[in-house]
């Protein structure tokens, strides 16, 4: 073992790998758009019944994310459309982001898709790893000029630019993109696991 090998590698690092995780995600906090805390609880239903009545008033919800975060929101759009009967579309059509970036520049790929197709009563999910990505955030602008309703996930610095600008808006305490994306992902996951799968809607 090389010098100081010991001193900085973890005796079980996989161990402490998954430690870390779950002390993020214990660690989760969600506020509403007035900055007052609200519990996982409280949040995880906002988001689940949010989603349900945009569904049931003939609306969808729309994910947005960047990198990682998009294959997130790919996922999870499929997860409330297949298995949650929610109407659901992720922005992330790498024919649409090219055309529109060409046209628009990338800090309106989903912005100008949102003018387009984002309906008052429709709901976003806006996920960024930094919440600070200006796509996202000037979504979130049209997100709300269009009359939908907002739910932000961020992380690393605890006053990025998106956290505050949802309706609801989950924060995870980490610099680590990794942590980030795996504590964003769980975190819907839990709102569909608990909240949307076992009441899904009547077609």
């Amino acid at each position: 073992m090389l010098k100081g090998v010991a001193e900085t590698t973890p005796a079980n690092p996989v161990a402490s790998y998954f430690d870390e995780l779950s002390r993020i995600l214990a660690a989760a906090r969600v506020s509403d758009v007035e900055g007052r805390p609200l519990s996982l609880e409280q949040g995880f239903e906002w988001v689940a019944d949010t989603a349900r009545t945009a569904h049931n008033a003939g609306k969808k919800v729309v994910l947005i994310g960047n990198g990682g975060s998009a294959a997130v929101a790919s996922h999870h759009a499929i997860e409330f459309l297949k298995n949650g009967g929610i109407r659901a579309l992720s922005l992330n059509d790498p024919a649409a982001i090219t055309a529109l970036s060409n046209d628009f520049g990338y800090a309106n790929v989903y912005s100008e898709q949102l003018k387009a197709q984002g309906l008052p009563g429709d709901m976003l999910i806006a996920i960024s790893s930094s919440g600070q990505s200006v796509n996202i955030l000037k979504s979130v602008e049209t997100a709300r000029a269009q009359g939908m309703t907002v739910c932000t996930l961020s992380g690393f610095q605890p006053d990025n630019l998106l956290r505050g600008r949802g309706d609801v808006n989950f924060y995870v305490n980490s610099n680590q993109y990794g942590f980030v994306e795996l504590a964003h992902h769980a975190l819907i996951q839990a709102i569909l696991d608990i909240y949307v799968f076992p009441r899904r809607p009547a077609k």
